[in-house]
């Protein structure tokens, strides 16, 4: 190492850097002053830049150091707002068009239940690790979705969350898997159900699965040679996910004076305390980005979207279920359904289009009036008490471009400034729920993430930016590595 990091002490009090209300993008400049060595990148998905910025910044003395002596603001997500195809487009600047998947899960060949789970071999466009390896660029992927199947890079690769288990070849070189079990011992790639009621389990598997990543962070970080280090850490979304209604008074579920009232809060001071040992490992020829890749609210609700299509007169069954049922397990009357919808964090809603679905009945002619007749009936949908909830149903041609944008839902729906959730299960006694199918969940999305990138290179910039976007990222980090950005990334450099 050349020598410890040295930043400028941080105050606990006052102001946390100047107001640059730019967005200081760029493809052009590449001012060799703003450019570094080495790049390390520490994502905590799904953190909310309101949090990490206004509320809890004076508790965090590490984020806050890096802030106030760095560049720091909103991340815009991809859309969906979600992990997968969100850290994807960090790292490729390529939207879902071009990515080929809108979420975990996506339909194949337009059939109606031949369904792919999103994973890295999906990707058919370069990488940030495929651009550096063949430049000759040592690189370290530590847990950043989708990493799994994990592929070869010149350097290291440790897959993500969806990884089935650590018996499974998760990394590459397989060798290293051996190694973690060695140093490491039994290293959790996610918390196993953190959809339960079993609170107190689940916050110690949080804890337990967090310290073994940051821990296995730094065994890497000495052991292995690397010009980009990515990490992303998965205990940010569960605890989000898991215990929200114990700390925010203002969801409908809030539960006060229990022993999971502060869990949130002191969570983040424990990964504050993480970054700072982290920050102690690097030298001074090493840039730092913390991030996340969107953000996070609580949840007030979720509308059942079937139950609602079935109202109006769009899905068609040929026997009502026995009580609330998964959408896979009703008979569906394809003859007559025009449109259906899956559920989660968004709403995927699909016309049945002749010629594209086995049993299409919408005739391509009337497919651009259908869009727009179920966008002004669907931003019309009002909550229990009769209020019109913010909705905004988005089309596929509007905010994608690419091979992919025809495989893509016909409406992305975000219910209520996304507030609330969909369900896709059919069988309920209205159109609105409050618990979900999937277990106990408290949290739902946000559209942006957060981000501060502390550059130690003479004359890099600082302060707050605005209009900062994850497709912003690969032609960031290529440009912080004195890399060229390749014409076809759709993002911009941050600096």
């Amino acid at each position: 190492m050349a020598g410890r990091r040295r930043l400028h002490p941080v105050s606990r009090s006052g102001g946390i850097g100047e107001d640059e209300t730019d967005t200081g993008l760029g493809r052009d400049r590449f001012p060799m002053g703003d450019t570094c060595v080495k790049v390390i990148v520490l994502g905590l998905d799904c953190a909310p830049p309101d949090w990490v910025f206004n509320k809890w910044l004076d508790q965090l003395p590490n984020i806050r150091q890096l802030v106030s002596n760095g560049l720091w603001g909103p991340i815009r997500s991809s859309d969906p707002p979600i992990t997968v195809p969100a850290w994807a487009t960090f790292f490729t600047s390529r939207n879902p068009g071009q990515l080929g998947f809108f979420g975990f899960r996506n339909r194949k060949n337009f059939s109606y239940n031949d369904l792919s789970i999103a994973n890295l071999r999906g990707i058919r466009v370069d990488t940030l690790w495929d651009i550096l390896s063949r430049n000759g660029k040592k690189v370290g992927v530590l847990g950043v979705p989708p990493s799994y199947p994990p592929k070869p890079v010149n350097g290291f690769m440790v897959g993500c969350f969806l990884t089935p288990d650590t018996d499974s070849p998760y990394t590459y070189p397989d060798s290293l898997r051996h190694e973690i079990a060695r140093e490491i011992g039994d290293y959790k790639v996610d918390v196993d159900e953190f959809r339960t009621k079993n609170k107190t389990a689940l916050l110690s598997r949080i804890r337990e699965m967090t310290e073994t990543r940051w821990r296995l962070l730094r065994h890497l970080m000495k052991t292995r040679e690397w010009d980009l280090l990515m990490m992303v850490e998965m205990g940010t979304d569960r605890i989000h996910h898991g215990f929200w209604k114990y700390f925010d008074p203002q969801h409908k579920k809030y539960v006060p004076n229990t022993p999971f009232e502060q869990c949130i809060p002191e969570y983040y001071k424990y990964l504050d305390d993480e970054i700072g040992q982290v920050l102690e490992l690097l030298d001074d020829d090493t840039a730092v980005i913390v991030m996340s890749d969107h953000g996070a609210k609580r949840m007030d609700g979720a509308i059942n979207i079937n139950d609602w299509l079935i109202r109006e007169g769009y899905l068609s069954l040929r026997e009502s279920p026995d009580g609330v049922t998964r959408l896979e397990k009703v008979d569906i009357d394809w003859s007559k359904t025009r449109a259906w919808a899956w559920g989660g964090y968004y709403s995927r809603i699909f016309l049945n289009v002749q010629g594209r679905e086995p049993d299409g009945i919408i005739p391509g002619s009337d497919y651009a009036r259908l869009q727009h007749e179920l966008t002004e009936k669907l931003c019309a949908v009002q909550d229990e008490h009769g209020r019109v909830m913010d909705t905004k149903a988005l089309r596929p041609q509007d905010i994608y471009s690419g091979p992919y944008t025809e495989h893509a839902p016909d409406l992305l729906v975000y219910f209520d400034d996304l507030y609330w959730r969909a369900s896709q299960d059919i069988g309920h006694d209205g159109i609105h729920s409050f618990d979900t199918e999937i277990g106990p969940d408290d949290a739902v999305h946000d559209y942006d993430g957060m981000f501060v990138l502390y550059n130690p290179a003479t004359g890099s910039p600082r302060g707050q930016r605005n209009g900062m976007k994850l497709l912003d990222g690969a032609p960031t980090l290529l440009h912080l590595l004195k890399q060229a950005v390749p014409d076809d990334m759709e993002g911009s450099i941050i600096g």
